[in-house]
């Protein structure tokens, strides 16, 4: 068997790294809003490199009022993660928004690199709340501005390879 002896196991406890270098806490109230933002949306950052030093991912939260929609965007290379917290996301995306698909409380959503977007909260009463994660250390963000959405997106149910369709398809 290898020596997994690491540098930080022979040092004293006074002098580790990991007192102020290790597991940091980032209280809810003190998220940061100076962020790239979307109209409709407040981006508000947790995690990323200035605050944290981050160097592979950017983490944070997004609210959306009740029965607003974002304006269109996407994130360049990186890969998003959006995990709802309250209410019920309608997603549409494609060129011109011609897919559809809703997540609700408890629900993941993948957005793959470059694909254009649109976050909406399908609640006419309560804001939609989410915790956002990306695959970079800061927030990229490209609004889209000359997007002409279809009327009426196909709807999308995404079945991953080892799971069947909830009507048995």
């Amino acid at each position: 068997m290898a020596d997994d002896t690491h540098d930080h196991e022979t040092r004293h406890p006074d002098e580790t790294p990991w007192k102020h270098d290790g597991v940091r806490v980032i209280k809810g109230d003190r998220l940061d809003s100076n962020t790239p933002q979307t109209p409709g949306m407040f981006r508000q950052a947790a995690i990323n490199h200035a605050r944290v030093g981050a160097q592979k991912i950017w983490a944070g939260t997004v609210a959306i009022e009740p029965n607003a929609k974002t304006g269109v965007h996407h994130h360049g290379a990186l890969e998003s993660v959006i995990f709802v917290v309250r209410g019920r996301a309608r997603m549409r995306w494609g060129e011109r928004l011609e897919f559809v698909a809703e997540a609700e409380a408890g629900d993941f959503i993948f957005v793959p690199p470059y694909v254009p977007h649109q976050e909406i909260n399908a609640d006419p009463d309560n804001p939609l709340e989410c915790v956002l994660v990306r695959s970079d250390n800061e927030a990229v963000v490209v609004n889209i501005t000359d997007v002409d959405p279809v009327e009426e997106p196909e709807a999308v149910y995404w079945v991953d390879p080892i799971h069947k369709h909830p009507d048995g398809a």
